[in-house]
């Protein structure tokens, strides 16, 4: 089986699914040449597990990007783009996020604002600064239709019953416009959430481990074409209704 792409990104990769998907794409078969695992502080206390994965996979570099700080976002186009040169970035999995159980009563606006930032805007302006790196991609010699091997951007998210699903909804109309701006461009858009899993997020009520969920998550980005551009999938590749 194919590499799932050349070149692949993942935001938010210390923790939770973020590094799942780091540690099983390092560890597949055929693992994509340049796994740029992203967080806010990757060689601090808390990218330990992240650093122990790159100390074991050198396909795996560890790149700083805050998703909210324009300038760190920037910094870590030029350093991906500097590993990769002439090549583009494949696959951008715009992970990174937060979590909201606030109520009516408990709302409280800063907080809404901070998730609105961090869960709509950061895929938006994180997509935005890579799309270049994303256009060389798709403009590869022999590369036709839509797929993940091409040039793709995955934007994690969530189908759960909170205030955090109006800010998530938020984030799916984006994909949504993205796959209608981009596709032309050959870069494939699609949403996917991907379970309740157990995770510093999710907690231990969750009924899925993270594991089986990254699993189903990489099978699915494998079988997206063009007939799958904006759609809001889960980690079994089911549809879900926006």
């Amino acid at each position: 089986m194919a590499a799932l792409a050349r070149s692949i990104l993942v935001t938010g990769s210390n923790r939770g699914i973020g590094l799942e998907l780091v540690r099983q794409l390092a560890a597949s078969p055929r693992p994509p040449q340049h796994i740029f695992a992203t967080c806010r502080d990757p060689k601090g206390p808390r990218g330990k597990a992240l650093q122990e994965l790159a100390a074991q996979h050198p396909s795996i570099k560890l790149v700083q990007l805050d998703a909210v700080n324009l300038p760190s976002i920037r910094g870590a186009v030029r350093a991906v783009g500097s590993h990769l040169k002439d090549q583009g970035l494949n696959l951008l999995i715009n992970n990174a996020g937060v979590s909201s159980h606030a109520t009516l009563r408990s709302l409280d606006s800063r907080e809404m604002l901070s998730a609105f930032a961090t869960n709509v805007v950061r895929p938006v302006q994180v997509t935005k600064e890579f799309l270049p790196l994303l256009e060389k991609a798709a403009k590869g010699v022999g590369k036709e239709g839509l797929s993940c091997s091409r040039a793709a951007v995955i934007n994690i998210s969530t189908k759960l019953g909170s205030i955090g699903l109006c800010l998530r909804a938020a984030q799916n109309m984006v994909t949504r416009c993205m796959a209608a701006e981009l596709q032309d461009k050959g870069i494939l858009c699609v949403a996917i959430h991907p379970g309740w899993v157990k995770t510093d997020m999710g907690t231990e009520k969750a009924p899925l481990m993270v594991e089986h969920s990254v699993q189903g998550i990489l099978m699915v980005l494998a079988s997206l074409s063009q007939d799958t551009s904006g759609a809001f999938l889960d980690w079994e590749g089911n549809t879900l209704p926006w």
